[in-house]
C-alpha cells in the first residue's frame, strides 16, 4: 500500500458517531465528488453573512479555495441511522406539522425554517404547544406573542434543530401534538394568522373646547391613522360638547348609520366636566370594563351597544404611539368579542412602550 493510500484509509476511518449516524471527516483536497452533510456559512464582517454552500452540494475542484477561505480544511460526510433526521429535514417536518395555510415556509437553512405571514392579521399562537415542543429537547420553536399584529412577509415563528442530527421520535412527537391540537380545535393549526376585517368606524369627539372651536381637534387624525394602519377607516367624525344628552343623541345617530364600531374620544377622566363614560351607559351600552390594567391607556372604556363595539378613548391615544387602544383594536378587527376575562390578564406586560 502506498503512503498516499494509507493516508486516505486513515481519513476514511476518522468518524464521529452521533447516535446511530456517522459523520465522516474528509480533507477538502479529497472531497471532490462528495456531498456536504450540512450548510456552510460565510461571514465577511460588515458585508455579508449567509450560506456559502448548501447541504448536499457536490464538491468540485473549484470549491476548494472557497472552503479554505472560510477555515474549512475538512468537511463532514453524513451517514444517517435509521431513526434519525438531518437538521433541515427535522425543521421542515416540524414547520409543516404546526403551520396553517396563511404561513409561508422558507427553505430550510442550517437547521432552521421560518414561518411568515401572507396577510395582515393577528397571530394566533398556542403557548402550551410551544412549551411542549421546547420541552422535548434538541429541537426549538420560537414564535411571536399571541395576538401580535403581523403583516405580509413578517415572521410568525421559526423551527430549529439544535444538533446536526435529530431523533425521528422527537419530530414524530411534534407531529402528534399538532394532530391532537387540530382535532380539538376543528382543524385549526397551533400556529396561524387570523385576518383583520375592514371596518368602518364612527368617531364622536367630545369636549366643549373642541366643539366651540377653542382648540384644534387632534383626536381625529390620530385615530384615523391607527385604523388605516390596520386596513380600516373612520367613516365619519362628529363633535359634541360636554353635555350627556347631546353625547347620547350622537351615539344613537352613529348606531343608526350601521358602523362596525363607535369610538368616543375625550372626557374619560374623573373630572366633573367629563361626561363621556356616563353618556355611553345612558346610550344603552353594556360596559365590559371602564378602566384597563395597561399604561398608557388605563382610562379606556370597553363596551357593546346592540352588539356593536363602543370604546371610550382616553387622551393618551392622541399622542402616545402605543396604548391600550392599540392592544384591543386588532382583536376587535379579528372578530373577537372582548370580555372582562380578556382584559384582566392584560396587566402582565401592560406597561406599554414602543
Amino acid at each position: 500500500m502506498t503512503e498516499r493510500s494509507m493516508e486516505q484509509t486513515e481519513l476514511e476511518q476518522k468518524t464521529i458517531r452521533q447516535g446511530t449516524s456517522l459523520l465522516r471527516e474528509v480533507s477538502v483536497y479529497d472531497a471532490v465528488g462528495l456531498r456536504l452533510a450540512h450548510d456552510l456559512t460565510q461571514i465577511i464582517p460588515g458585508q455579508f453573512k449567509g450560506r456559502l454552500f448548501k447541504k448536499g452540494h457536490l464538491i468540485s475542484e473549484a470549491d476548494i479555495p472557497s472552503l479554505l477561505d472560510i477555515g474549512k480544511e475538512h468537511i463532514y460526510i453524513l451517514e444517517l441511522g435509521d431513526g434519525e433526521l438531518h437538521e433541515d429535514d427535522a425543521a421542515l417536518a416540524m414547520a409543516l406539522a404546526l403551520a396553517d395555510e396563511q404561513l409561508v415556509l422558507t427553505e430550510p437553512h442550517e437547521g432552521k425554517v421560518s414561518l411568515k405571514s401572507q396577510i395582515l392579521g393577528l397571530a394566533e399562537i398556542d403557548k402550551d404547544i410551544v412549551d411542549a415542543v421546547n420541552a422535548l429537547g434538541e429541537i426549538a420553536l420560537a414564535t411571536v406573542k399571541r395576538h401580535a399584529v403581523v403583516r405580509p412577509g413578517n415572521p410568525v415563528a421559526a423551527t430549529r434543530a439544535i444538533p446536526l442530527v435529530v431523533p425521528k421520535e422527537k419530530v414524530a412527537e411534534v407531529e402528534r401534538l399538532a394532530r391532537q391540537y387540530r382535532l380539538k380545535h376543528d382543524g385549526a393549526a397551533p400556529l396561524r394568522v387570523r385576518p383583520l376585517r375592514k371596518a368602518r368606524a364612527g368617531l364622536l369627539t367630545t369636549g366643549s373646547e373642541v366643539y366651540e372651536g377653542r382648540i384644534k381637534d387632534k383626536f381625529g387624525p390620530a385615530v384615523a391613522a391607527k385604523l388605516a394602519e390596520l386596513g380600516s377607516e373612520v367613516a365619519e367624525q362628529r363633535f359634541a360638547p360636554d353635555n350627556s344628552q347631546v353625547i347620547v343623541k350622537e351615539i344613537h345617530f352613529m348606531l343608526a348609520q350601521g358602523y362596525d364600531m363607535i369610538l368616543v374620544t375625550g372626557g374619560m377622566s374623573v373630572d366633573p366636566d367629563d361626561r363621556t363614560p356616563g353618556a355611553i351607559r345612558q346610550a344603552g351600552a353594556d360596559i365590559v370594563s371602564y378602566g384597563t390594567p395597561m399604561l398608557p391607556g388605563s382610562m379606556l372604556l370597553m363596551g357593546y351597544i346592540q352588539g356593536i363595539p363602543i370604546l371610550g378613548l382616553p387622551g393618551c391615544v392622541m399622542h402616545d404611539p402605543y396604548t391600550s387602544f392599540d392592544v384591543l383594536l386588532p382583536r376587535i378587527l379579528a372578530g373577537d368579542t372582548i370580555t372582562k376575562a380578556d382584559i384582566v390578564p392584560l396587566g402582565y406586560g401592560g406597561l406599554l412602550s414602543r
